[in-house]
């Protein structure tokens, strides 16, 4: 039930997007974001965020875990839109012409013709991640540090590709951090099978392979 929430809720991002146009955006911009250069190749990274609510469905085999996990992002994600409804902001990105040439700026402004410049305050796009990362800890630890990597990553790309500030980054890990503790932190753990555990690592290899293939055949066509 949570997941059916969650998957109706994604929609209202958009909505929330449009609602907020005609009323005052703040701009959560910080000295700090300004020493940040713009760099299209991190686009990639970016997008992989779509992969990270899938790798906990991977590596968890118990039901209460994967219950909660859905919970955890339910609260990240409605935090967020009520963040969104209350203190509207929008980020400041380059002209067309400032991104460049090339497959990173043709990717990087696919995801700026998808993603309306609102909605940053705090960034969901960082928070997603981190819960994933820290449910996988939970079963897995060498999947759950570099599950942590790739959170850490995909921050770094939000600044890179100039879709959120610092300020954003730094509100999603905390939002993740509390969702944690609220309902993954206490949760009962049980023994992982070692099947299972040594599956974990491979999984998440394929995970990223999928994504690999997926950004070469786009270079190619």
């Amino acid at each position: 039930m949570p997941a059916v929430v969650l998957m109706l809720l994604v929609p209202y991002y958009l909505v929330i997007a449009v609602v907020t146009r005609g009323r005052t955006l703040h701009v959560s911009e910080l000295a700090l974001d300004r020493m940040v250069p713009l760099q299209p190749a991190w686009s990639l990274i970016y997008l992989s965020y779509l992969l990270c609510p899938f790798l906990p469905m991977l590596v968890m085999r118990q039901e209460e875990q994967i219950r909660r996990t859905f919970l955890a992002w339910l609260l990240v994600w409605i935090t967020g839109y009520v963040c969104f409804l209350v203190y509207p902001t929008v980020a400041s990105r380059p002209a067309g012409g400032e991104i460049g040439k090339g497959f990173f700026a043709w990717f990087l402004q696919g995801i700026y013709d998808a993603d309306p410049p609102r909605n940053c305050f705090p960034s969901l796009h960082v928070a997603t991640p981190f819960v994933a990362a820290l449910t996988c800890y939970r079963v897995h630890r060498g999947v759950g540090l570099a599950a942590g990597l790739w959170a850490s990553l995909i921050a770094l790309s939000t600044l890179f590709t100039n879709q959120h500030y610092v300020a954003d980054v730094f509100a999603g890990i905390f939002l993740a951090s509390v969702a944690y503790a609220v309902f993954l932190r206490n949760c009962p753990r049980e023994p992982t099978p070692e099947l299972d555990r040594r599956a974990a690592p491979l999984l998440m290899l394929g995970l990223i392979g999928i994504y690999a293939l997926a950004v070469a055949g786009l270079w190619v066509a």
